[in-house]
């Protein structure tokens, strides 16, 4: 396995992918949300053919992960976040890189392979809190003709960004010379994911795919520098299918077809007959006294069983029995 760069380093190469956004309407991303949740080495397995190396990089996030990870996440839920923030060489076959380019693409078809992660990592990004936030992305490069003012469009990939605009003056990031351009986000669904990037150090907020925005505004404020600000809004559709927790697998069947919710049963035991004194016939026992009530729960059946008592040689049972 290869890694490459420090921490800085690989944020710029997610902060800094803004370019590879189609800038055209695409199918809404569905499918996904009827997945079952499991584990992070089984929702990658589909991906190796994609990925060669995905496997051990899927191993090397489980252990990184917390015994209990922040923000109540289970550590498969977190582990998919720190797999998605891991860079490798080659680049493109990094798991970021590669969701991306297929987030983006035209073809819903090829996101098949994907669903079972994307159910993990849009879980594990749903439990936590959005804020609004102020968030920064940038490229070197000048996309000021490709975001007019007023302009609406949808980020399709995920959108990794700054919480300070200073980081993007870093060097390896937009610098302060040349062709660059700058994005000030006003966001009401980032997602802080500090907590569970491979790179402790990063203060990296994160969109989700299918994102719609609205160009605020323009402007020029330096030689080569160019600022876009920008709201998310939203669609009038669904562009990304919320996550549903209805996709667990259902309990078996029972054996028997039950027509009721409950259904009582009433049967009356008679007493032996060498418990009955000689010369005392069967017409003769008492009739029986109050009944006690017993309530009962059969955890391993699901049945909730009420039992009544007489208190004489003659026992009148009623089991009432509620199907849970």
């Amino acid at each position: 396995m290869a890694t490459g760069g420090d921490a800085t380093a690989q944020q710029f190469a997610r902060v800094s992918d803004i370019a590879k956004e189609p800038q055209k309407m695409l199918m809404p991303i569905r499918g996904y949300e009827k997945m079952p949740l499991v584990p992070l080495e089984e929702a990658i397995t589909p991906l190796v053919s994609i990925l060669p190396e995905v496997q051990d990089y899927a191993y090397v996030a489980k252990q990184r992960c917390e015994p209990v990870p922040a923000d109540g996440l289970t550590q498969d839920q977190s582990a998919s976040i720190i797999l998605y923030t891991m860079e490798w060489e080659p680049h493109e076959e990094c798991l970021y890189f590669a969701l991306n380019a297929t987030l983006r693409a035209e073809d819903r078809r090829k996101l098949k392979p994907w669903f079972s992660y994307l159910k993990l990592i849009l879980t594990a990004l749903k439990q936590l809190r959005s804020t609004r936030h102020f968030v920064y992305r940038g490229v070197k490069m000048n996309l000021i003709k490709q975001y007019p003012l007023g302009k609406t469009f949808v980020w399709w990939g995920f959108s990794s960004c700054a919480s300070k605009m200073g980081v993007l003056e870093n060097e390896q990031f937009l610098g302060k010379t040349g062709d660059r351009t700058m994005f000030t986000i006003d966001c009401e669904s980032g997602k802080d994911i500090s907590r569970h990037s491979y790179y402790q150090s990063e203060d990296e907020i994160l969109l989700l795919p299918a994102r719609q925005f609205e160009v605020i505004s323009c402007l020029q404020p330096a030689p080569g520098l160019n600022m876009i600000q920008l709201k998310e809004t939203q669609s009038p559709i669904s562009l990304l299918q919320p996550v549903t927790n209805d996709s667990n697998p259902k309990a078996p069947s029972q054996d028997i077809d039950i027509k009721t919710q409950s259904e009582t049963i009433v049967a009356s035991v008679q007493p032996k007959l060498d418990s009955v004194k000689s010369g005392t016939s069967a017409s003769t026992v008492p009739k029986p006294m109050p009944m006690h009530k017993t309530i009962a729960h059969d955890a391993k059946s699901g049945m909730l069983i009420k039992t009544n008592h007489c208190q004489n040689n003659t026992q009148q049972l009623m089991f009432t029995v509620v199907f849970t």
